[in-house]
């Protein structure tokens, strides 16, 4: 580039500190900007309305408590008197993979009542082993050759034993030591002992009451042992726990009566037996 040609950026070149007059219009390329229109009577349009939604909207919000206020007071009157009325609602818990009953003695039961109330479900548990295993024997002594009839008698133990003993006496028991029911330990003490006489008499299982060898006793268990050794092993063991479980039923009983005594619901449940007969009289 020669020395002479001239310098392409001259004409971009303007001395901010110059006099305006004296920079020629030709050398400044910057365009002023318009002027900005500004109207000084312009008015903002703001809505009037907008106070008005925010106090309806709190009206109704207002409302929406005072009517859930409402409901929850009506729900718990309601829970209060079924709570007086002496109504619970039990949801089933037990067992846990298919709970058919509602069980929770740690959270129901009172803490000194709680021993009593767990070996009287372990007597449950253990009628249900007893009638489970004299399935089990006596479908051998089927198989050996002692004829279905005594099979059948056999089911029959165990379907309607299982349940009877929860509903006649184990869930008497349960409500009783969770309410403290005189008339719920009446009603306990009289089914317990069936049980108790149900479990001895299977025991000895003497042919009288029940078909021959239905029941795995002591008498039974002699009988076949001289026909086949396995079928008598298999009695004797249901004679073992026949008397187990007869003996955990004294137990319970005598631990509930002793309770029942020392708290004074023998004479409150003798009051109201008194009280409903006069009703019932009048």
């Amino acid at each position: 580039m020669s020395r002479y040609d001239s310098n392409p950026f001259e004409e971009d070149t303007v001395n901010p500190f110059a006099n305006p007059g004296t920079v020629p219009p030709a050398t400044s390329k910057l365009s002023p900007l318009p002027p900005e229109p500004y109207d000084r009577g312009a008015t903002v349009d703001i809505p009037l309305d907008s106070g008005k939604d925010l106090k309806a909207k709190e009206k109704e919000l207002q409302a929406k408590e005072a009517e859930l206020k409402r409901r929850e007071q009506e729900l718990k009157r309601k829970e209060d008197a079924i709570a007086q009325a002496g109504i619970v609602i039990e949801e089933k818990n037990w067992p846990p993979f298919f709970p058919v009953i509602h069980h929770d003695i740690a959270n129901e039961i009172p803490i000194h009542l709680q021993r009593i109330q767990y070996v009287a479900f372990t007597s449950l548990l253990g009628l249900v082993m007893c009638l489970l295993w004299n399935v089990v024997a006596v479908t051998t002594a089927w198989i050996k050759g002692e004829g279905p009839t005594i099979w059948f008698l056999a089911i029959i133990y165990f379907i309607s034993g299982v349940p009877g003993a929860y509903v006649m006496w184990y869930r008497p028991l349960y409500r009783a030591m969770r309410t403290d029911s005189a008339l719920k330990f009446g009603w306990f003490f009289l089914s317990y002992l069936f049980h108790i006489g149900f479990c001895v008499f299977a025991a000895v299982a003497p042919p009288i009451i029940f078909k021959g060898k239905s029941l795995t006793g002591i008498l039974p268990a002699i009988d076949v042992l001289s026909g086949n050794i396995l079928v008598g092993i298999f009695y004797f063991i249901g004679f073992g726990f026949f008397c187990l479980e007869s003996l955990i039923s004294i137990w319970v009983i005598q631990q509930v009566y002793m309770y029942f005594r020392g708290s004074g619901k023998a004479v409150e449940m003798k009051r109201e037996a008194t009280r409903r007969a006069m009703m019932a009289a009048v």
